[in-house]
C-alpha cells in the first residue's frame, strides 16, 4: 500500500497545506487574528460607498448591513467572521440591539432554528463585547 490519498481533495488539500508551511508569517496565522485585524469602517464612510449619499431614495448603509446579516443567517452562519463582521458593522451603522436580534430571529421561518440559533450566537459575542466597551467608556 502507498500514502497516496484516496481521492484528488485529500492530494490538493495536502499540498497547499505543505505549500502554507512555507511562507513564514504562516505559523502564527490563526482566523482569530485575521478578524482582529481587519477594521471597522466608520458609519459616515459606509453611508459614502453603500449607503444613500449618492443615492438619496435608496436604502441606508445601516438597512443594507441588516439585509446582508439575515442573508449570511440564511446560509447557515457559516461564516462565523462574517457574521461578527457585519453586526459590528450594522452597530457602527446604528443598529441597535433589538434590531439585530430581530432580524436574525426573522430568519428561523427561512432557514431553520440552527440557523438561526448560530446566526444568534455569533451577533451575541459581538453585541457582548459592544455592553464591556460602553460599560468601560
Amino acid at each position: 500500500m502507498t500514502d497516496t490519498p484516496k481521492n484528488p481533495w485529500e492530494d490538493m488539500m495536502r499540498q497547499a497545506q505543505e505549500m502554507a508551511k512555507t511562507f513564514p508569517a504562516m505559523d502564527a496565522f490563526s482566523p482569530k487574528g485575521f478578524e482582529a485585524m481587519m477594521g471597522l469602517m466608520p458609519k459616515d464612510m459606509m453611508e459614502t460607498f453603500f449607503g444613500n449619499t449618492l443615492n438619496p431614495d435608496g436604502l441606508d448603509a445601516k438597512t443594507r448591513l441588516l439585509l446582508t446579516l439575515a442573508g449570511l443567517t440564511m446560509q447557515g452562519a457559516q461564516n462565523d467572521v462574517a457574521v461578527r463582521q457585519t453586526v459590528r458593522h450594522a452597530v457602527e451603522a446604528g443598529a441597535h440591539k433589538q434590531q439585530i436580534i430581530e432580524t436574525i430571529g426573522q430568519m428561523a421561518a427561512f432557514a431553520g432554528i440552527p440557523a438561526m440559533t448560530r446566526a444568534m450566537t455569533l451577533a451575541q459575542e459581538v453585541l457582548d463585547a459592544e455592553d464591556t466597551k460602553e460599560g468601560d467608556a
